[in-house]
Parts: C-alpha cells; structure tokens; sequence
C-alpha cells in the first residue's frame, strides 16, 4: 500500500458510519451499497449513492418549501422555529451536493489532464 492510500478496514469503518447514519434517519441505502452476496466485501455502486443522496436532497428542500408555505398559509401546528430548522438543514445538504459536484469536476478535469 502506498503513502497516502485508503486501506479496506478504514473503506468498511466509513460504510459503516454512513449505514448507521442512514438508519438514525430513517433513509433506505441503495441496493449497490452494502454487503455483497459473496465474500462477504461490500460492493458500492457510485451511480445509485449518488442518486440516492440526490434524492434525498430534493426531498429535503420540497419538504422545507411545503412547511414553508404552510406557514405562510396560517397553519396553526406549524411554528417559525421549524421552518428555519427545516430550510437550513435543506440549504446545508444543497451546499454539501454542490461541494461534492465541484470535488469530481476537479476530480475529472485531473485525470482528463493526465500524462498517459
């Protein structure tokens, strides 16, 4: 392994976290992430995390503008503090999706820039 290389045990302790962090929101992972039918390794598929996470995301912020407005409509079991709550946590997870965009566009302007 070389300097500055992520072995296998530090790749399945963050699995780990991100499945426990799943299950204390209540949030399915995808069908690519988890242990793997054979060996036991967990098998990851970027594209469904990604989407997963995408989703997750948008659903945060519809929630947040639905709240939102009904607040502003009169909704008596709506309170301004969960409103504020509800909108920062969608604006924090949209700011987080944008920074992990711009990590694979550099990621990809990186490779693309490359020797061969």
């Amino acid at each position: 392994m070389g300097i500055g290389a992520i072995d296998n045990g530090r790749i399945e302790a963050m699995l780990n976290q991100l499945r426990a962090a799943a299950k204390g929101h209540g949030v399915e992972l995808p069908s690519g992430v988890g242990p793997a039918a054979e060996g036991g390794a967990p098998k990851a598929n970027f594209a469904d995390a990604l989407k997963a996470s995408l989703d997750q995301v948008n659903s945060a912020q519809v929630a947040s503008e639905q709240l939102g407005q009904r607040f502003t409509l009169g909704d008596d079991k709506v309170s301004l503090s969960d409103v504020m709550i509800s909108m920062q946590k969608a604006s924090i997870g949209f700011q987080a999706t944008v920074q992990v965009r711009n990590k694979l566009v550099s990621a990809y302007h990186d490779i693309m820039n490359m020797q061969v």
